[in-house]
């Protein structure tokens, strides 16, 4: 496996979403926005929604960046069809090296350890952010403020966020990323204007997956992309965590268990079991829940039509599984027995779906 970041909003094989130029897919978004600019209907917050991992926090920082730009966004808008800016662009450069005065984010940080993250967006964070916003701009045009993720503040920082977008500055922007809007608190997502992604087609993941690799001089086998994105379930970086050949072996492996359930071999479920125990073992449980979690969503969305008796099985054992996944982690329990156990639970569920 790889080596972590040092932020805990990147993946080391792939450029952060600051420095990512070419954004796939999504265009009816920018189109939405750029419609806002042109219109004079710019609203001071948008809460980019989605699942994680398809592109909202490489959209937040290409509006920041045709945002900052020198010149007034509202005539740039006019004569153009996407938010791209030039790599050499001074706004451009200086979003991509951190260094905008006018630019501030919102995300967990490094503990004092300098080992770890904070869990949740400290709430020092957010005031920082509050006093910066009651002063002047740097550079006298728009402030922005991009918050990846909504998921990762707490009340006390999303009642502070609250303040600055019930009464915003002029010239004040915020992008809200949000893998989950409706979890946001119902007084945030009142201030916001929604803008919805949908999960990227897999052949747009490949495209945005060698583009990131490539960028970043990584080297990768395309077959292994290519199988990746498949299974990534429109996230890119999904795909590019998986593209790491044990990851991939690993999705694989329990993709096959679950595609064969309500069936359990028992002697194949146990060596996944042994695959994600022990410290060692931490980010591969974290794979193989999301890959459960990701196979229980397709089929509830396959089936959506289907009667209340035949979803309700699948919709429970998801709510268990998240219950047991944070217990193991928050104890630090034993990873096996849920391992054991969640399969068991999904072939009954499987069966009293199918029955029903």
């Amino acid at each position: 496996m790889r080596e972590t970041s040092d932020e805990p909003d990147r993946l080391p094989i792939a450029p952060h979403p600051r420095e990512t130029l070419a954004l796939i897919g999504h265009a009816a978004q920018e189109r939405a926005f750029l419609d806002a600019l042109r219109g004079g209907r710019m609203h001071h917050a948008w809460l980019l929604g989605g699942p994680e991992g398809i592109g909202k926090a490489s959209f937040a920082y290409r509006a920041a960046r045709f945002m900052l730009a020198a010149g007034d966004p509202s005539e740039r808008a006019a004569r153009s069809d996407s938010l791209a800016m030039p790599e050499n662009d001074p706004a451009t450069r200086r979003v991509m090296a951190r260094s905008h005065p006018d630019l501030h984010l919102l995300r967990r940080s490094l503990k004092p350890d300098g080992k770890s993250y904070t869990s949740n967006i400290p709430v020092d964070a957010a005031r920082r952010v509050i006093d910066r916003f009651g002063a002047s701009a740097a550079e006298g045009g728009w402030r922005i403020c991009i918050v990846d993720s909504a998921e990762d503040m707490d009340r006390p920082t999303a009642n502070a966020l609250l303040k600055l977008l019930e009464e915003p500055p002029p010239r004040a922007l915020f992008l809200i990323v949000a893998h989950a809007p409706g979890r946001l608190l119902p007084t945030i997502r009142s201030r916001c204007r929604l803008l919805s992604f949908e999960p990227l087609p897999a052949q747009q993941v490949l495209e945005a997956g060698s583009i990131a690799l490539e960028r970043m001089e990584t080297p990768f086998d395309a077959s292994a992309l290519l199988r990746a994105s498949h299974l990534a379930e429109g996230s890119v970086r999904r795909a590019l965590t998986y593209v790491d050949p044990e990851t991939l072996a690993l999705v694989e492996a329990v993709r096959a268990r679950l595609d064969a359930l309500p069936q359990i071999d028992l002697a194949a479920l146990l060596a996944l079991a042994e695959d994600v125990a022990g410290k060692a073992g931490e980010r591969d449980f974290a794979v193989m829940i999301e890959t459960v979690q990701g196979w229980l969503s397709d089929h509830l969305h396959a089936h959506a039509a289907a009667q209340p008796a035949r979803l309700a099985p699948l919709a429970e054992v998801w709510e268990k599984l998240e219950r047991s996944a944070r217990e193991v982690e928050t104890y630090n329990l034993d990873r096996r027995p849920l391992v054991m156990s969640m399969f068991h639970d999904l072939s009954a569920a499987v069966s009293r779906s199918r029955a029903a």
